[in-house]
Parts: C-alpha cells; sequence; structure tokens
C-alpha cells in the first residue's frame, strides 16, 4: 500500500473521528439542552412532552405542550372551541392558565386560571380547524375545587350578552365575567358571560343588557382561580413512565426528528449525561486522535527516512559513470523472471530468481528483501564493488533494479550452482566430488579472483564473506565469487581498514575481526576466510576422527596430522591425488594463521598453488611461539565513499 494511501486513510479516519466527536457532543447537548426543568423550587417538573419556550428548543417537547415561566408561574397557553347558537359559528378561547402539578403517569395536569378576562374569537365552522385548539380532553374540576363544592361540582354552560356603560362599570357586582370577542368580521368589541344559575335569575330584570349567544363552553373555566384536571392522549408517554423510563421524540440518522413517533429511554441515562455529559466520550475520541498522529508522524518518518534512502542510491548511481550495468524497472525484473516463476534459493538477504533476457542469455536475478531497517547499504556496495569488476573469477552484474523501495540485481547465471554441492569429499558427498585437478583448478581460479580484488582494481575491494556458498560455478565449472553485500572498498597503499561489528560468516571469519587482540582488520582477513575454504574444499572437516574430538580445533589437528605424515583427505586412490590435498591443506594452513602478519598475501597464494612444488609447513600457529605483540602503530583507515 503506497504512503499516500496509508496517508488519506488516517486523513478519513481522522474527520471521520472529528465528526463523530462532533455527533456525540451535538447529542448529549441535545440530551443536556432537554434536562428537566421548573420554574420554581415549587413548581412542578418540566418534561417531554412539556417543554420550556424561553429555555428549551422545540424538538425537547411536543406540540401544543411548550410552557413559559412568569414569576414562577408554569403557564399553558390554553385553547378550547365550543359550539354556539349562530349558525355555522364556532367560539374558540384562548387563556393562559397556571399549571400546579404534572401527573406523567395518568397523563393529567392540574391548572388554575388567574387572567380575569378571557379572549374570545368567532370562527365560521369551515375554518375551525385551523385553530386545532388542544391535545387536552376530559376536564373536570380538581379534587380541591369539589371539596370546595362539597362535593357537588355543578357545571353550566356560558351564554354571552352585550351590556350598556352602567353595567359596564359594575360588571362584578352583577356576577359577570368580562372578555373581549373577536367577529367573525374581525371586530372586537366587550361582553360578558354569565352560567346558567345567574342567566335565569339576571337577565329577565337586566334591560340593559342583551344577549349575543349560547355557547357550550363551561362557564367555570371562564372564571378565576378555579381549579380543574385535564388529561391528554397524545402523545402516549403513559406506558413508559409505567416501565420507569422517560419519553421523547425519535430521531433518524441525521439526528432529526422523525415525525412525532417516541421512543422510551432510561432515566439513569439522562441522569448519568446530567454527571458526565461528555467528558468519557470526548476523552475517548482524543486518544484515538493522539495514537492517529502518532501513527501519522511514525509513517510520515519512516516514509522520508526511505525517500531519503533511496535518493542516496540515485546518487550514487547518477555518479556510476563508467560502463555502469544496465538498469531496470521493477516491470522489467517481472518480465525476465517470468512473474518470478522459476526460484534458486533463498537467504537473509532476499530470494535468487532465474531469468531470461533473450533466448540465449540467462541470468540471475537477486531480488533483495524490502527491509525497513535497511538503508541501501549493502545494495550500494554490491553495484559499486562488482559494477566495477571484470575478471573470469568474480560473477559479472549484468543490471540492476532501483524502483522506489524495490531493489534487485542481476546477475549471469552459473547454471552449476555453488561449490557449496561439491566441496566434500567424503562419502555422502561422494557423486559431487568433481576430482582433485578440478579442485585445484578452482582453488586457483578463486585465489586468482580475490587477488585480482585486492590489488587489481583501482581501489583495493575486501570481501569479508569468502565461503563456499558464495562461489558459484558456471557450466565448466570456473569459480565466480558473488555476494559483495559485505564487501568495503580502501585505497590500494592501505594496509588496515577501520570495521564498527564485525561481519561474514562463523567458520570463516578471521580472529582478528572478532577481536582487535589478535590484530587489525585487513586484506588478510579475506586470505583467512579463503584458507578455510581450502580445507573445507579438501573434506577435512568431514573426517570422522576430528568429529570425535570435540575438544581439538581442527585446523590445529590438521597440523598436527600432516606432521605426523598423515593423509588428510579422504578416499584419495592415485599418489597425484594426494599430492594436490596436501598441497591444498598446506596453502589452506598458511592462510589461517592466528595473526594476520603471519599470513601471506593473495598474490603469494596464488604463487604456491601455480608451483608444482608442495609448499613447505607452516611454523606452529597454534602454539606459544607464535603468540606476538601487536602494540606497534598501525595505521586505520576508513570506508572509501
Amino acid at each position: 500500500m503506497g504512503f499516500q494511501v496509508i496517508v488519506d486513510l488516517l486523513v478519513i479516519m481522522l474527520v471521520l473521528t472529528i465528526r463523530g466527536v462532533e455527533a456525540a457532543k451535538a447529542e448529549d447537548s441535545d440530551t443536556e439542552e432537554c434536562w428537566n426543568k421548573r420554574c420554581s423550587h415549587r413548581g412542578p417538573d418540566i418534561r417531554f412532552p412539556f417543554w420550556l419556550k424561553d429555555r428549551q428548543p422545540a424538538h425537547c417537547g411536543y406540540p401544543g405542550f411548550g410552557v413559559s415561566c412568569h414569576r414562577g408561574q408554569t403557564l399553558l397557553e390554553f385553547q378550547y372551541l365550543a359550539n354556539t347558537s349562530l349558525d355555522e359559528t364556532q367560539l374558540f378561547l384562548s387563556k393562559n392558565i397556571s399549571v400546579q402539578s404534572i401527573n406523567y403517569s395518568s397523563q393529567e395536569i392540574v391548572f388554575v386560571s388567574h387572567q380575569l378576562t378571557n379572549n374570545l374569537k368567532l370562527v365560521n365552522l369551515s375554518n375551525s380547524s385551523l385553530f386545532a385548539p388542544t391535545h387536552f380532553e376530559n376536564i373536570r374540576p380538581s379534587r380541591y375545587a369539589e371539596q370546595i363544592a362539597g362535593g357537588h361540582y355543578i357545571y353550566s354552560t356560558a351564554t354571552f350578552v352585550s351590556c350598556s356603560s352602567r353595567i359596564k362599570d359594575n360588571y362584578a357586582f352583577y356576577g359577570l365575567l368580562p372578555g373581549m370577542l373577536t367577529s367573525v368580521s374581525g371586530q372586537t368589541f366587550p361582553v360578558y358571560s354569565l352560567g346558567d344559575v345567574r342567566r335565569r335569575l339576571f337577565l329577565p330584570s337586566v334591560t340593559s343588557c342583551t344577549k349575543v349567544f349560547d355557547s357550550t363552553l363551561t362557564y367555570e373555566l371562564l372564571e378565576a382561580y378555579n381549579s380543574f384536571v385535564m388529561k391528554w392522549s397524545t402523545p402516549n408517554c403513559g406506558k413508559c413512565e409505567a416501565r420507569g423510563q422517560y419519553c421523547k421524540l425519535m430521531k433518524n440518522s441525521n439526528n432529526q426528528t422523525a415525525g412525532l413517533s417516541t421512543i422510551c429511554f432510561s432515566r439513569g441515562r439522562r441522569h448519568r449525561d446530567s454527571v458526565e455529559p461528555i467528558t468519557s466520550k470526548i476523552a475517548g475520541a482524543i486518544i484515538l486522535v493522539l495514537v492517529l498522529v502518532v501513527l501519522l508522524y511514525y509513517l510520515i518518518r519512516t516514509y522520508r527516512q526511505r525517500k531519503y534512502d533511496e535518493l542516496k542510491i540515485e546518487m550514487f548511481l547518477a555518479d556510476y559513470q563508467a560502463m555502469k550495468p544496465t538498469r531496470y524497472s521493477y516491470v522489467d525484473i517481472k518480465k525476465i523472471t517470468g512473474n518470478f516463476r522459476d526460484k534458486l534459493g533463498q537467504g537473509g538477504y532476499g530470494s535468487v530468481y532465474k531469468g531470461q533476457i533473450t533466448s540465449e542469455i540467462f541470468v540471475a536475478v537477486k531480488v533483495l528483501n524490502s527491509d525497513p531497517k535497511a538503508n541501501g547499504e549493502d545494495f550500494i556496495n554490491e553495484v559499486g564493488t562488482i559494477g566495477r569488476i571484470y575478471h573470469v573469477n568474480v560473477v559479472r552484474l549484468v543490471g540492476y533494479c532501483a524502483d522506489g523501495c524495490n531493489r534487485a540485481l542481476v546477475y549471469e547465471f552459473q547454471p552449476n550452482n555453488s561449490l557449496e554441492k561439491f566441496t566434500y569429499s567424503g562419502k555422502t558427498h561422494q557423486n559431487n566430488f568433481l576430482g582433485w585437478e578440478k579442485m585445484e583448478e578452482i582453488a586457483l581460479g578463486i585465489a586468482k579472483g580475490i587477488d585480482y580484488l585486492h590489488q587489481g582494481c583501482a581501489q583495493q575491494i575486501l570481501h569479508f564473506d569468502i565461503k563456499p556458498h558464495n562461489i558459484l560455478l558456471d557450466h565448466n565449472f570456473n569459480p565466480k565469487i558473488s555476494d559483495f553485500g559485505l564487501a568495503k572498498l580502501c585505497s590500494k597503499d592501505q594496509s588496515i581498514v577501520s570495521m564498527t561489528m564485525a561481519r561474514g560468516t562463523i567458520g570463516y571469519i578471521a580472529p582478528e575481526v572478532f577481536s582487535r587482540n589478535f590484530g587489525k582488520v585487513s586484506s588478510k582477513s579475506d586470505v583467512y576466510s579463503f584458507g578455510m575454504l581450502l580445507l573445507e574444499m579438501v573434506g577435512a572437516r568431514n573426517n570422522n576422527s576430528v568429529e570425535n574430538s570435540s575438544e581439538t580445533y581442527f585446523p590445529e589437528w590438521i597440523f598436527h596430522h600432516l606432521e605426523e605424515g598423515g593423509e588428510v583427505a579422504i578416499q584419495i586412490e592415485k599418489e597425484e591425488d594426494s599430492k594436490i590435498a596436501k598441497k591444498l591443506t598446506i596453502v589452506g594452513l598458511w592462510c589461517i594463521g592466528w595473526h594476520p602478519v603471519d599470513r601471506p598475501s593473495m598474490k603469494h597464494v596464488v604463487h604456491l598453488l601455480e608451483s608444482k612444488e608442495c609448499p613447505s609447513m607452516p611454523p606452529n600457529p597454534f602454539g606459544k611461539s607464535s603468540v606476538r605483540s601487536f602494540t606497534e602503530d598501525l595505521e586505520v583507515i576508513s570506508e572509501s565513499n
């Protein structure tokens, strides 16, 4: 997955997280603004379906249930539609009533009217539906009103009259209730109302008042300070209250009210929200955002480091002018290897695949692992060293790939694999043994290749990983030195190289690479590795008598065995073969001296192998007399850029 894709995903996750926080905040804010309210500490608890007009949004309650606070009183606008004696006309009453208590389980409220003057309006029957009077019904006197009336509360209907000025000035004396009536045409004039009893007694005796109309409106609703009870049926939240829950309007996915449908929710949730409104949600979201920011920082840092490594490789390749190999894209590499179809081997560095450039040219493609810890040094080492080498005993670099984080090296194909398959001459490997003359030729070819690395190039190249696995064999079994991932460059006139850590393969690493007590690291370290390779080729390590002596260092055993006139190699049939095996073994012993100064140069090793005569035995490198002092000043050189 590309870096840009990862960044885009993180940005999307961050945006979604922020939106989630905002949604959670909006939801909790919505819950907070709809918390239960009161107009005074003695007033009724105001919650759904009621809502406080001047303090809460409309979605906190149900239409027609808005209340307001005035001097500590909870006021509800009461609306009522009644029939009249007028043709096709109804009477609409609107007045503020004071809510004394609310029973949410039985869906009842107890109220008192403190308004002395009633606002009345006549409407045509055809238009009365526009007023949608109220959700309340079953209006009856409260228990307190019934107690005052002695348990015999009598309802009466209201009759409305229009009176002269003398009656107007003394309406309280006559027991009339004042009101302002708006006619159908829109004119407003004062009227008075009276109940059944007063209508029978008052109207016949008072000629200065004229009846306007009768109505089915309950007269007692017009009186001030009467206490009534009324119920509501919609919305039906009694079922929620019966389960110990609250009621609210249902919302859709966009946090908008979905019509007038209601749902129940736990009372504990609202209480919990009131104590910890949105703290936990915001804290969790902040932690998530911080994790995403840290991850994004890590990815950006990794991406920049990778780009720096790629730029370093690109700069190196740009400076790599003389006879540089072909550069391939990663698409070319896939095409050459047939989409990595034929795998030749695998190691810690990556995998090797067989490829074909043309019908006649076959190659081995080493695809390097995409190690996030790698900085490209191994790749630069290999291309920078082997790319400038042209020797019959060094594998030829045909091309390379540096396509982003995809890196590969393209070598000429060696059909006979590596020397590792042909080193031992024991019984288990006798079918693969190439013969002593061929082994001598291979040893000489390897020595010439190493000598070329040390002295034949413009700069000295130290391989640091000479072993059978890194010696490839062509179709004629000619040796080719390969794998320059650990190689180092230094000037030819310098003999010592500085190192920060050991490099190479256990069993082939020179002692000074492990500990500077044996001397300084130099080209003699490759000589030691070559010596161990020679002993491996003659099968000395595979000798049974060595394996049974775990306390004996096998090169030391070989030295003493040869001093006593014994044979090192196994199954030697010809005298000439015995001479070759002994010659290779003695040269190997010369090369594995404990101290670098005791080892010959590779040029001298080539001379020993080319000589017809068997070299003499080296001084015993394992005795006490071989211990030397290395306190002399030796110049330490740095790696060449």
